[in-house]
This record gives C-alpha cells, structure tokens and sequence, in this order.
C-alpha cells in the first residue's frame, strides 16, 4: 500500500511540476514580448524595497484591518508550507510524520504553531469573503471586477478554507488513531484539531484511516492544484511581487521622464553634446537608448518588460482605482483596468502564438481593443494609484506611454491640450500671452 501511495504520489508531483514549468515558461514569453530594460542601479536600495515592501508587506499596513487579516493569510502560506515539506518527503518516501521523531517535543510545539495560522488563515478569508460578497465593498465591485474577476478572488479564498479544514481533519483523525496504531507517531495534542475529534472518535480504525488518507491526499493535491491556478489567477503577485518591487522605478514619484530619442533630438538642435543626452534616460534601463519602432505605445510590445510583469504582479486589489481622482470624479479611468487590459492583451497573444496563430498582428491593439482613450485622457498624472499600490506598480507610466502615442503618432490629443501644447512651445506656458505679460495681474492689487 505504501508503495502505491509512492508512486501515485510521484506521478501527481510529476505532472503538477510540468504543468507549473510550462506556465511559466509562457508567462516569461509574454512578458519578454516588450522592450528589453535591464536594470542595473542601486542595487542595495532595490533589494531593502523588495525585502520591506513584498517580503514586509509595508504599504499594506496604509490600511491596518485588511493588512492584519492579509498578514496572517501570507504568514500562513510561508509557514504552513514548511508542514507541506514533510508532506512531500512522506509522499516520495512512503513515511509517515518523517520528522517527528527527530524535534521530540518541539514537533508538537510546531504543529500548534501551524495549527494557529491555520485557523487565522481560515477566519481571514471568511472574513474577506463577508467583506466581497455581502457588505460589498466598493472597488470589489467596479465594473472591471464583474466575471472572471470576482469568482477568481471568491475561489482562492474557498479553496483556502478548504485546505485549512483538510489540516484540521488530518491531525484530528491521526491524533485518535495514534492510540490505536503504532504506524502513527505520537504528535502530543494538538489544540484546534483535538476540538474536532469528538466527530470522528466512534469511527472504527478503517473508517478513521480512510479520513485521514483522504484529508492528506486532499491537501497535497490542493496545494499543487493551487500551484498550478495561481499561474492563471491574479494570485500570481505572490511570486511576481518579489521581482516587481526590486524592479520599480526609484525615481520620485512626481518626475516623468523624457522619451529619450526626443531629448536627443532637442539637445542635439541646442548644440549639446552627445553625453549630454543620457541625463533623461534613467540610468537604471540599460538599452533604453535604442530608437523606438514607434512614438509611445499602440500595443504591449511598445511596453517594457517592468511594465509588463507589472501587470502580472497586479493583486486587484483596487487601492489605485480607490485612490484616483479621476474615478472618484465619475471618469471611466481605472488604474486597476489598465493594468487588468495589460495582462489580458499580453494573455489572447500568448494564447493565439501558441496555437501558431498570428500573435501581435491579429488586428487588434491594447489602445483601442483594450483600454479607450477616454480612459487615458481622464488620468491627472497625479501619481495617486502609484503612492497606493501595495507591490509599487505604476499604471502612470503605461498611460503616458498611450497618451504620447496618440499626441506623436495620431497627433490626436484633444483640440484644448494641442492649444496648450502650443501655448507652451510658444509662450513657455499653458496661457495665452507672452511671458512678459504673465505678473500684469499684480499692477492693480
């Protein structure tokens, strides 16, 4: 028997770890479709960015009540794995407990540690799931959220409370059979479980066996399913936050950088030298000096990759749509959608090229197709959706980079701003009079 267990347990690893290295290797393809931009900077500040913004979860705790239930989720999902290790290891080996009688007495202290989170695990998403579905928070339940969306977040959520309660059920069945069997290794009582046993402390030892078997096997094939569909789910930003943090632009938030081919063209009418150029290209983005194909962005490949792997890094949270003046003033412009559009767009090109379809040249385009341009016009360039975003992504910069393609390549930037614009080429102000002009005002104060 427990060599039927090895195999099958070998086979439903095997064919987990394909499908998790074939998602992957397709997620990379989608997000190398854009530009190159190797960062190379400021190393150390990068890494204490990572380490305090998606390890530390910093920028969650703007909102101390979600954070708190989101910290005992992440906590629980690093530490509970710890416990899906020995899992494993039982699995391949067809043990049973593997490292139980090696810790002695701090098994038992571990496993009520686990125990606890599981529990917090298990009331933090009842909790989410009270605050999506009947107190109905706001911005869970924009228009973006409708569909997929919203049964993504409410599965996730269940799936946790699912696997939560195969725990529970595992070691409250173990813990009654371990005084009938010595195949199973004393774990001391165990606080939460032992509240459970007495469901099951009439079942005959078969029957217990059988519940056991069945909450072990359920909880390790959840958790490799659960491997597999958050590669499919907005839950990716549990691996995808780590890379995006380190990668985000360190620059203050309020400066906009120049498109680096304009400056060199500006520069170059002023008589500047070369070397001059470069101070308008971020020093991070090596490669960033390469002409573009096209004047801002039409599609994902006029993107870079940070911007990219920022969309998949997205939670849909919604703090950025929350926090945006425009969405709050009744404009359709949603930070979230973007950002949603980005990853949608870069999704239906994956798809059609790995079908041997046509890819980017099916016709269609993330400006248009995807994201309208009522959407990028309504953005005030306030940086208010990149100050709240938990994991540092910054939807500003894919919507200038549209907003640059309308204005450069379709010159179809509204009628107001191209009088500004020319207002400012002229009068070196959004205002129509000379500079010369522009303290008359003050003559008769």
């Amino acid at each position: 028997m427990a060599y039927l267990q090895q195999v099958l347990f070998l086979l439903v690893l095997a064919v987990a770890t394909y499908i998790i290295r074939k998602r992957v290797i397709r997620i990379k393809s989608n997000i190398q479709l854009g530009k190159a931009n190797v960062i190379v900077d400021h190393k150390n500040e990068r890494f204490k960015n990572m380490m305090l913004v998606a390890f530390g979860q910093k920028k969650m705790f703007k909102r101390i009540i979600p954070a708190t239930l989101h910290f005992f989720i992440y906590a629980g999902f690093l530490i509970i794995n710890l416990e899906v290790l020995e899992f494993v290891i039982d699995g391949i080996a067809g043990t049973h407990r593997i490292f139980a009688p090696y810790l002695g007495s701090f098994y038992n202290v571990l496993m009520n540690f686990f125990e606890f989170l599981a529990m917090a695990v298990l009331l933090s998403c009842v909790i989410f799931l009270i605050r999506r579905n009947i107190i109905k928070i706001q911005r869970f339940w924009s228009t973006e959220m409708n569909g997929w969306p919203r049964i993504d977040a409410n599965a996730i959520l269940t799936i946790e409370i699912v696997l939560m309660f195969a725990i529970l059920t595992m070691n409250a069945t173990d813990q009654i059979l371990q005084t009938r069997d010595p195949h199973y290794i004393s774990t001391g009582t165990l606080f939460f479980s032992s509240l459970i046993i007495p469901v099951f402390k009439n079942f005959n030892t078969s029957t217990l066996e059988y519940f056991e078997r069945f909450a072990w096997w359920f909880h390790i094939i959840g958790i490799l399913g659960f491997s597999v569909y958050i590669t499919y789910s907005k839950h990716l930003h549990i691996f995808l936050a780590f890379p995006n943090t380190y990668y985000a632009k360190l620059e203050a938030k309020g400066k906009i950088i120049n498109m680096p081919v304009v400056t060199r063209e500006v520069k170059s009418m002023l008589g500047l030298p070369a070397d001059a150029v470069t101070e308008a290209i971020p020093p991070a983005a090596v490669g960033a000096q390469a002409e573009p194909g096209r004047f801002g962005a039409k599609d994902i490949n006029d993107l870079t990759w940070n911007n990219l792997m920022a969309a998949y890094s997205c939670t849909e949270c919604g703090r950025c749509t929350s926090e945006c003046p425009a969405n709050l003033t009744g404009k359709k412009l949603s930070p979230r959608k973007i950002m949603m559009d980005v990853r949608d767009r870069m999704e239906d090109v994956g798809k059609s090229l790995e079908k041997g379809g046509p890819g980017l040249n099916d016709g269609k385009f993330l400006l248009g197709d995807y994201t309208t341009k009522e959407e990028i016009n309504a953005c005030t360039s306030c940086n208010a959706c990149v100050e709240a975003c938990p994991v540092m992504i910054n939807p500003l910069e894919i919507i200038l980079e549209m907003r640059r393609y309308v204005s450069m390549e379709e010159s179809g930037a509204p009628a107001q701003w191209n009088s500004m614009f020319q207002n400012i080429e002229t009068s070196f102000a959004p205002w129509k009079f000379s500079s010369a002009d522009r303290f008359n005002w003050s003559k008769d104060q």
